[in-house]
């Protein structure tokens, strides 16, 4: 049985890394065909040169990617059949007990990964970002940011792991569901304490002073029938040129926040557009309902693990002799992304939906032309590519490709309707 399950990941694991090698191939290749000429669909509103740039800019994260396929594959062979796992196991117990051996041989894993991902993140941030001109961060600050979320994530992730392993080690009853139930319960409270204490350890907020833009927000707000907390602006230029603009937190702690980068280059009736496509998703509730998609899935895999965990061929058919609830957990959640990607597009799929029903809803309680010029900026200015390979975009792109939203939304505008 170890030997077919090491067949069964391996082979897995080849197409997985083959599927995405040949996405990215596509993607490269056909965004440099389109390099040349601005689509129809945006000539006149945005510039050759802007096009070109976000071309070259799609290559290069997308060249990167394949380097961090890479790396990460090699990881995870390292850690499996390399050994590296096994070794981790036999120097950490010989030293440590219970509950003490299971939080250090997650804590090393995790350093250990986030040593091997530094260097690209560090190339990705400071050679990447700042070639197109989107880096506002300092070596000083990445490292700070850094060091905050090692912190806030062994505070919050020590006791969710401890919780975990009592919950796995007692084998007690149906245990694989009441840890469910604890995750689930996990997940909605840091939905509540994200945007009060979590958020504000990286970047600051501040109300909303314009005050005919904090009107015309506030009137539409009333006129969809939303309540927030507030409306805060966030300094996402200090890290990034990038703009944005969420929803965070759930029930009476949800703000609306704006990136200051966004604000500068919207004006009032884009910003108005753009947040009424986001109370789209709210009026529809796609957040609530992403939620409960994702609570469903992970009942079946948490299930998957309560079955798994006693089984001596998952661990020998990954290379690792021992066994035990810290290793069961690092390698189950080592090994499921190999056997979901394929199932991206279907995700996608459902996300799509939900932007162009968030979309159709804008277009009734705002302009509709805002809309559209606000989303050709908001592509512009963060040089996203208007030429996606539409099989790469299916697997990776959470949003439908840029012609088919704007073609939409000035159907919309067109009054000849618009369609989910």
């Amino acid at each position: 049985m170890p030997a077919l399950f090491s067949v069964i990941f391996l082979c897995a694991f080849f197409l997985k890394i083959s599927l995405r090698l040949w996405l990215a191939w596509r993607q490269i290749r056909h965004v440099a065909a389109h390099r040349a000429e601005v689509p129809e669909a945006f000539a006149g509103r945005i510039r050759l040169e802007s096009h070109q740039r976000a071309a070259d800019y799609c290559v290069a994260r997308t060249k990167l990617g394949v380097i961090g396929l890479f790396i990460d594959a090699a990881l995870l062979l390292a850690l499996s059949y390399g050994g590296g796992l096994q070794a981790m196991h036999e120097f950490l117990s010989a030293r440590f007990d219970g509950v003490f051996y299971s939080v250090a041989l997650v804590a090393l894993v995790a350093l250990v990964s986030e040593l091997v991902d530094l260097p690209l993140a560090l190339y990705a941030q400071f050679v990447v970002e700042q070639k197109f001109g989107f880096n506002r961060m300092s070596l000083k600050l990445f490292f700070v940011d850094l060091a905050k979320q090692t912190i806030v994530g062994a505070l919050i992730g020590v006791p969710v792991l401890l919780v975990a392993i009592h919950l796995i080690e007692t084998r007690s009853g149906a245990w694989w569901f009441y840890a469910w139930l604890f995750w689930c319960a996990f997940n909605l409270l840091i939905l509540f304490i994200y945007p009060l204490w979590i958020a504000p350890l990286f970047n600051s907020f501040a109300p909303l002073e314009d005050a005919p833009l904090k009107a015309r927000i506030e009137a539409l707000l009333k006129r969809c029938g939303f309540a927030a907390s507030g409306l805060f602006v966030m300094d996402g230029s200090k890290r990034s040129a990038h703009g944005n603009a969420y929803f965070t937190g759930f029930g009476k702690t949800k703000r609306i926040v704006f990136f200051d980068t966004l604000l500068k280059r919207l004006d009032a009736s884009g910003v108005e557009a753009v947040l009424a496509h986001e109370l789209g998703h709210f009026k529809y509730r796609h957040v609530v309902k992403r939620i409960a998609l994702l609570f469903a899935v992970s009942l079946a895999f948490f299930a998957l693990f309560g079955r798994l965990i006693d089984a001596e061929w998952f661990y020998r058919g990954l290379g690792v002799e021992a066994s035990g609830a810290a290793l069961a957990l690092i390698l189950f959640f080592l090994t499921l992304p190999v056997f979901i990607f394929p199932l991206s597009p279907l995700m996608n799929f459902v996300s799509r939906r939900d932007e162009f029903e968030a979309d159709r809803y804008a277009t009734e309680h705002s302009d509709e032309g805002a809309l559209v010029d606000a989303l050709v900026r908001i592509y512009d200015d963060n040089a996203s590519t208007l030429t996606p390979d539409p099989l790469h975009s299916l697997f990776y792109d959470s949003h439908p490709p840029a012609y088919i939203r704007i073609r939409r939304l000035t159907e919309c505008a067109g009054a000849t309707g618009c369609t989910n």
